[in-house]
């Protein structure tokens, strides 16, 4: 895995137009996980890639009238079989944090990447989604070296009181543990 100009080139690239420029001089420093599922607790159908996309169908799920409207993204998503697709240029500011706070820092949009496992907050993610995040976690600290292991976080410790994602089911551990396991290929 490797980005080129921000993109991953082994992800699926599904632009969406959810993103705007980050501040002038702003580097990325900061990688903040989250989970989705649509509706919540189904996976699979394609209604998140819609949804980050603006294209979600409200007429599909009771649940979906209620999002439809919200201009939302992330950089990232991965799904339960491990299979990556990018929304926006890791160079570009996703919508995926909202009103958030890091390292005495406000407005985490503008200095983070945003990658969102399909999943809910107490279902175990899934061995593939694990190796991939670990994988795409190695690329971009080699893009943004300024993402160290202190510098990744849940948007649950961004958002406290606000998010809870990506729950007790994230084993944390396992994840930064595996960082140290994965290396990049030339």
């Amino acid at each position: 895995m490797r980005l080129h100009k921000g993109w991953l080139d082994s992800a699926r690239i599904c632009r969406s137009e959810h993103f705007n420029d980050r501040p002038d001089g702003e580097a990325v420093s900061l990688l903040v996980v989250h989970n989705i599922s649509l509706p919540p607790g189904d996976f699979g159908g394609g209604h998140v890639q819609r949804f980050f996309c603006g294209q979600l169908d409200s007429s599909l799920h009771p649940y979906f009238a209620e999002i439809a409207h919200l201009r939302v993204s992330a950089h990232f998503f991965i799904e339960r079989d491990g299979a990556i697709t990018q929304f926006v240029s890791c160079d570009e500011r996703a919508w995926h944090a909202g009103a958030s706070f890091f390292g005495g820092r406000d407005n985490c949009n503008d200095f983070s990447i945003g990658v969102e496992l399909e999943g809910t907050d107490q279902t175990p993610y899934t061995d593939a989604q694990y190796a991939a995040l670990g994988e795409l976690t190695q690329a971009l600290q080699l893009a943004y070296p300024a993402i160290t292991p202190y510098r990744v976080t849940g948007h649950e410790f961004i958002a406290p009181g606000r998010k809870t994602d990506p729950g007790s089911a994230f084993d944390w551990r396992r994840f930064l543990l595996s960082l140290t396991s994965v290396k990049p290929t030339a």
